[in-house]
């Protein structure tokens, strides 16, 4: 992972830290931030900039273009899954993206936390 990638999720990590959200902090040891232009050309990815699977963070752009309340929004979703690991992917199943509680909550925190 790049510096610039490492210093971002440890930026993001540092405004959730902020926040009471779970009984535990967000764990990043295992996080990786990955710039991936060509997953966002894929049909049902296009209108995202951002994608989270577990500890694996996809960005359409690389950070420092990406905006820091993105990464934030996105490691928030880690966080989610290290406490939630099997409801949280299956949210969207249940509920779609829109209406998803998950993605509310990793809105507001991003929008809580920003300076």
């Amino acid at each position: 992972m790049t510096p610039e990638a490492r210093a971002a999720i440890e930026r993001a990590k540092a405004r959730l830290d902020r926040l009471a959200l779970y009984p535990e902090p967000v764990r990043t040891r295992r996080v990786r931030l990955v710039t991936a232009p060509w997953f966002f050309r894929l049909p049902r990815f296009r209108r995202f900039n951002g994608f989270t699977c577990y500890s694996l963070i996809l960005l359409r752009d690389p950070p420092g273009v990406a905006p820091d309340d993105l990464v934030c929004h996105e490691l928030c979703h880690v966080w989610q899954m290290q406490h939630h690991p099997l409801s949280m992917p299956f949210s969207y199943l249940r509920f779609g993206y829109v209406r998803n509680p998950f993605e509310a909550e990793a809105r507001c925190a991003a929008a809580d936390t920003c300076d």
